[in-house]
């Protein structure tokens, strides 16, 4: 990641679903030459691929029915800062051809409009699918592919760094303090090591889950084993 923040390449974050790819985007924007700009995300797993290009280009006013008035798209809204594509890989056929183009001609046209407005935007993607494989399965544009995946970054399952639970328990801990009514002190010995016990299939978003929900289960203090979902603490058991 630190490689790079001063440089405007193309990043592609590839990984499970929950790992932390948006905050990987957020830090090398936050952390880059185009912090002062603003970060713009799209999830295009989200997006019907009907509006997909609207959504991503902008439109004009009457380029189709209930566009009242004109829309700047995600390109627009990020000049000047970075872009992020979550699940770029659920991109239709038809806005990667798009897509291309404008990152080649480095303008936007809006649907519906005749006019190129310039965009300077730095484009961060992610997925969880293997991109390789929708390429040669025809899925996936091989020119797209090479314009976004410059520089790719694995961004590892949560089963495979358990060294990092207790710093991210930790930071739940501060993130949750003021939503569950009481005071949080600490996990103890017994509860993380039961979390590393689990092989967390939704990963960290699994895992702040589980956190959220021991406050919660708790009276205050230091979160013990008991407070854990029965199912960790079976496992943890060994039962």
């Amino acid at each position: 990641v630190e490689r790079v923040l001063e440089s405007d390449v193309a990043v592609a974050l590839f990984g499970e679903s929950g790992t932390g790819k948006e905050l990987v985007a957020r830090a090398i924007h936050s952390h880059g030459r185009r912090r002062a700009g603003p970060f713009v995300a799209l999830n295009c797993a989200a997006i019907p691929e009907a509006l997909q290009e609207s959504e991503l280009f902008g439109h004009e006013r009457g380029a189709f029915t209930g566009a009242v008035g004109v829309h700047q798209g995600r390109f627009e809204q990020a000049n000047g800062g970075t872009l992020f594509l979550d699940e770029v890989g659920e991109m239709s056929p038809m806005t990667q051809a798009t897509l291309l183009r404008t990152l080649q001609e480095r303008t936007v046209r809006r649907v519906g409009g005749v006019h190129e407005i310039p965009v300077d935007v730095r484009v961060i993607c992610a997925t969880h699918r293997d991109l390789e494989r929708e390429v040669r399965a025809g899925r996936f544009r091989e020119d797209l592919y090479f314009r976004l995946v410059v520089y790719p970054i694995q961004v590892p399952a949560l089963r495979e760094r358990k060294a990092d639970i207790p710093l991210l328990v930790a930071h739940f801990l501060r993130k949750y303090k003021d939503d569950v009514g009481r005071t949080v002190t600490s996990a103890g010995h017994d509860f993380i090591e039961a979390l590393t016990t689990h092989d967390w299939p939704g990963n960290v978003r699994e895992l702040e889950n589980v956190v959220h929900r021991a406050m919660l289960a708790s009276d205050g203090g230091e979160l013990g084993s008991q407070h854990l979902p029965p199912d960790l603490r079976a496992r943890a058991a060994g039962g």
